[in-house]
């Protein structure tokens, strides 16, 4: 009786509010693919899987992870673009995936990014360190000393990226332009953050921005020497450590964001849906405490249309900074 009240009372809708509303109360009733576009271990697919384990406990429903790395998310992002606009396939995505790469590689892409993708919401970011090698007693100990240094040895200094074009590669560009048109050699690694890590042990190269999770041991060990770092605040674990802000950097540096996307044909019920399961998934205090034992901060969008707006913002944000800082995307 129960569900054939339920049914009655889909069917006095309108047609168009019956298929929305009803797909939206039983929203979600599988497994959602979540569509990373880099290899397992890393900082995105991390905040997948801890996403995933929450929204499970909501929902009832877990995330699938599909790893598919490469191309600077170009096949991730055409994927879930394609997918059906169901809600059941998403994609998890970066700054450099999902802010630059629809920028730059605009015409590699099939999809209209702006019209095709939609944001759900920002999730977390990541304070950053501008590191720098103590291999082969590198000596500068501040930004202001790295910058003399630069000054005195114009092209000696190598820094790392995680690729052509990605964020830590503009990063570092636009730092060396703004701290007087540095002369800075560019050496990307296409094994990630964890080759740019190696790179600066073994001396390779002697500077790069880098995320504070994943380097937090070897700075301990005296391997790697943080010179300033990338976020709002000073960070509790490295009181002496002055952000970038405090150097007169103010727009230099990514606090390195990972949202969640889906296309943007999903009705929005079950956009809606999906925010707030996803909205109280990452409040939920395990998952609280997972996502600051990596130094994520959360930062999750307060309502679909303050996703949009911060997407909006983040594209304008990188169309200047591509614009100021000429890259060549062949190197």
């Amino acid at each position: 009786m129960k569900r054939l009240g339920l049914i009655l009372l889909c069917a006095a809708w309108q047609l168009s509010s019956l298929v929305t509303v009803c797909a939206d109360e039983r929203y979600p009733s599988r497994p959602i693919k979540v569509i990373v576009p880099y290899a397992p271990g890393g900082a995105t697919d991390i905040v997948a899987r801890i996403l995933g384990e929450a929204v499970q406990k909501i929902s009832g429903q877990g995330f699938v992870v599909l790893n598919k790395p490469g191309a600077f998310g170009l096949p991730a992002i055409e994927e879930m673009a394609k997918a059906p606009p169901d809600g059941y396939t998403l994609m998890l995505g970066n700054v450099t995936t999902n802010a630059i790469t629809p920028i730059l590689y605009a015409k590699k892409l099939t999809i209209d990014y702006a019209k095709d993708v939609v944001a759900v919401t920002n999730l977390v970011d990541i304070p950053a360190f501008l590191m720098v090698t103590t291999a082969n007693d590198f000596p500068p100990k501040t930004v202001p000393e790295f910058i003399a240094y630069a000054k005195q040895h114009p092209g000696a200094i190598r820094y790392g990226t995680v690729g052509v074009g990605s964020y830590p590669h503009y990063d570092m560009a636009y730092f060396a332009k703004r701290a007087g048109d540095l002369e800075l050699s560019a050496l990307p690694n296409r094994n990630g953050a964890a080759g740019v890590i190696q790179d600066m042990l073994r001396g390779d190269i002697q500077a790069a921005f880098l995320n504070v999770a994943s380097t937090a041991g070897m700075v301990q060990a005296g391997q790697l020497r943080p010179l300033a770092v990338v976020n709002r605040t000073h960070l509790p674990e490295y009181p002496g450590i002055p952000t970038m802000q405090q150097l007169g950097f103010p727009d230099v540096g990514t606090i390195a964001w990972q949202g969640l996307f889906a296309p943007a044909a999903t009705p929005k019920p079950v956009l809606e849906a999906l925010f707030q399961i996803v909205a109280r998934a990452i409040q939920l205090p395990d998952t609280i405490e997972k996502l600051q034992k990596q130094n994520f901060n959360i930062v999750a969008n307060k309502s679909l249309a303050d996703a949009q707006t911060w997407l909006a913002d983040e594209l304008k944000h990188w169309e200047h900074i591509t614009k100021a800082v000429e890259i060549d995307l062949a190197q």
